[in-house]
């Protein structure tokens, strides 16, 4: 499969609404308000840009121009039913962008909709519990043979094609489904639960897809983090993992023009995603270890790490498209079935290279 290219932009607003077509008592009915985020991803043509690296800036100030009307104000003045899911269409209608392949709102931390480029909204909940576990089949002296614990976060993904409607699943619905799964695992030692013997973050998220599809049917995907850094997808079929690292690097961009401060000498706080898809070991009852991951990454991140990007042996350029290229190449004999890489500059806006399955849209 051919390597995708997409550029991604965050924008924060801040609005009021209520939402009247809740049922009675839904405090939602109420007039209340939120710190919105809105976040987009676009495959963009070279010609949109100015030059490479200007890609991001463009999509941000795009976006933000289209959030601008909404910005402390009255959502139910600009469109009847503000909704997560009609407020994310509006968004979109709005937004004049070659190769716009999402569009999303967060409505809080825990909780948005994305609409991919087939109308399909794509819904997502965000859970936390504390628990602790051990993995009873790692090798000898791994860490994680030991008991200890995580504060855990689920996130639950809901696929939906609305046709005309305003709502779909409601979180209050979702909410409902995770509360009592929420009492057996909160503050508990998952090994003592029953089929979580060996609970890996794939064995957990494939325990809780068996408890909750057939009381969600729109359930798409469930998504467990271990740690901030690293966590699991499953969607009933196949399992997907994810490890991310931080790196703090100057660069100049040297395409910039001459007075464009980007062609100067600057710096970011990188945040790199590395995905992968493999089988599930059923010994270890993991795909591959997150340690792992993150050993095989090791000698490309002391490259990235406090250095000059721009310095780069093989780097032409050192925007977030030519990075990702260059570090896919130098990631390509490690042994991991890497299928995606994402790049943050800054919270929200960086740029995915794909060359796999996506896999679900995680929160910024």
């Amino acid at each position: 499969m051919s390597a995708r290219l997409y550029f991604t932009a965050a924008a924060p607003f801040e609005a009021a609404r209520q939402v009247d077509i809740l049922p009675a008592g839904h405090r939602a009915r109420r007039l209340h308000g939120h710190s919105f985020l809105a976040r987009v991803r676009a495959e963009f043509p070279p010609a949109v840009a100015s030059f490479p690296g200007a890609e991001s800036d463009v999509l941000a100030e795009r976006l933000r121009a289209a959030v601008a009307p909404l910005d402390y104000s009255l959502l139910n003045e600009h469109l009847p039913t503000p909704t997560d899911e009609n407020l994310v269409r509006w968004l979109r209608a709005r937004l004049d962008l070659p190769g716009l392949a999402s569009v999303g709102i967060h409505s809080t931390h825990d909780r948005g909709v994305d609409l991919d480029d087939r109308d399909h909204a794509h819904l997502w909940r965000r859970f936390r519990f504390e628990a602790a576990h051990r993995l009873p089949h790692v090798p000898p002296g791994h860490p994680c043979g030991r008991m200890h614990g995580h504060g855990f976060e689920v996130i639950l993904h809901v696929d939906q094609d609305l046709g005309d409607r305003d709502l779909g699943v409601d979180y209050d619905r979702i909410d409902a489904l995770w509360a009592p799964l929420h009492a057996e695992l909160h503050h508990a030692c998952l090994n003592e639960l029953p089929g979580l013997d060996n609970p890996t973050s794939e064995r957990l998220a494939g325990w809780l897809w068996e408890r909750l599809r057939p009381q969600l049917p729109p359930l798409s995907w469930v998504t467990v983090y271990e740690t901030a850094t690293a966590g699991c997808h499953y969607d009933g079929r196949h399992y997907r993992i994810w490890k991310e690292r931080t790196f703090d690097s100057a660069l100049r961009l040297r395409r910039a023009p001459a007075d464009d401060p980007r062609r100067q000498l600057h710096g970011h706080s990188y945040r790199i995603r590395l995905h992968l898809t493999a089988p599930l070991d059923e010994v270890r009852g993991w795909t591959v270890d997150y340690g792992e991951v993150k050993a095989r990454f090791e000698p490309i991140y002391r490259a990235l790490d406090h250095h000059r990007l721009d310095e780069l042996p093989g780097l032409d350029d050192a925007d977030p498209a030519g990075l990702l290229r260059w570090i896919k190449a130098a990631l390509a004999d490690c042994g991991l079935p890497l299928d995606r890489i994402d790049l943050e500059q800054t919270l929200g806006c960086g740029a995915l290279l794909c060359w796999g399955e996506e896999g679900p849209a995680l929160p910024v």
